[in-house]
């Protein structure tokens, strides 16, 4: 028997329509749909469903039991169900319901389609490192913690800027007053890491991102380092300015002067499923809607010269000027020799 956990945002009504759905379309293609206790009661409960025929995750089956994760919504559902799912063999599969929807692998309008590839089984698994986050405070651990995105340090009031020094492999980097800092992965360097100015580091990349929000120094630039770095943030002591960590936006430590955040790679990768090997370049310009009017792709052959039949993407004509002439330029007041 084939089990397929379905994981949606129940508090939405579009999601649960969705769950629905994709539930009645995994049963009938001979898969058993399995869910949360929690969400099956609600949906039930909420779109007085009576049908709704599914295994409940921890009373018919746990999670060694389960093939594949569907989640159905953005990113913010994926973000907790890996929280579900992480240290296990399950891996994800998002159906996006939501806005940008990065981590997601197809769209609400594709939902057949989608249970058809893992009818068939036409989808690959990839690993997406996450990181462990530690906290000290007088010098006890005071919070253990990890994330898939990013750990963010942030200011706790609003209207006072946190003093913090930045930390590589046990030796500082600068100290300055700001916002906050983020440590990221490189699933994370679109998320957070991207908002604040970092680099957008491809998911192959192995690397670590840390980029200052809002400092207030001269050398405030994002970083990127090895995956095998400890990257870190101390909140100084030299003003009473707490701040506050963020991990992937749901998981929250206070952190008072003098506190210590520590990020390495944990050895608990995330795993996400993937319908096609659609380059990530392309998934760039498709969820951010970036402009790339005008290209003209590779050359085949350098020595060859372009023709009428070079595709252009976006229509353009590109008129090139004559070979082997050489450029008119102004007459002007001769020189002396």
């Amino acid at each position: 028997m084939r089990r397929i956990l379905v994981l949606t945002h129940t508090g939405r009504t579009e999601a649960v329509s969705v769950a629905l759905e994709a539930c009645e379309l995994l049963r009938a293609n001979g898969l058993t749909p399995v869910m949360r206790a929690d969400e099956a009661a609600e949906i039930r409960a909420n779109q007085n469903c009576d049908h709704l025929d599914v295994e409940v995750l921890g009373q018919d089956v746990g999670l060694n039991g389960i093939e594949l994760g569907m989640v159905l919504g953005g990113d913010g559902t994926i973000l907790r169900t890996a929280e579900l799912v992480r240290g296990s063999s399950v891996a994800l599969l998002g159906v996006n319901l939501g806005h940008v929807g990065f981590l997601a692998e197809s769209e609400k309008a594709d939902l057949e389609s989608t249970v058809q590839a893992i009818v068939q089984r036409n989808y690959t698994v990839e690993e997406r490192m996450t990181i462990d986050v530690q906290v000290f405070s007088g010098g006890q651990r005071r919070a253990h913690t990890w994330a898939l995105n990013e750990a963010a340090v942030e200011k706790a009031e609003r209207e006072r800027m946190v003093e913090v020094v930045v930390e590589v492999d046990a030796r500082p980097i600068s100290t300055f007053g700001c916002d906050g800092v983020v440590m990221a992965t490189p699933t994370g360097s679109t998320a957070y890491a991207f908002s604040a100015g970092g680099p957008v580091v491809w998911p192959e990349v192995e690397a670590l991102v840390m980029a200052p929000i809002s400092a207030h120094a001269l050398f405030a630039r994002p970083l990127v380092v090895a995956p095998t770095s400890t990257m870190a943030v101390e909140i100084l002591t030299r003003t009473e300015a707490r701040g506050v960590l963020w991990c992937d936006g749901r998981r929250t430590v206070d952190l008072p002067p003098g506190s210590r955040v520590e990020v390495t790679r944990s050895s608990h990768p995330v795993r996400l499923a993937r319908l096609t090997h659609t380059p990530f370049s392309e998934r760039l310009v498709r969820k951010f809607e970036l402009p790339i009017v005008g290209w003209r792709g590779p050359a085949g052959d350098a020595s060859q010269p372009a023709t009428s039949e070079t595709p252009v993407v976006g229509h353009v004509n590109v008129v090139e000027p004559p070979r082997n002439v050489a450029p008119l330029l102004p007459e002007g007041p001769e020189l002396p020799r």
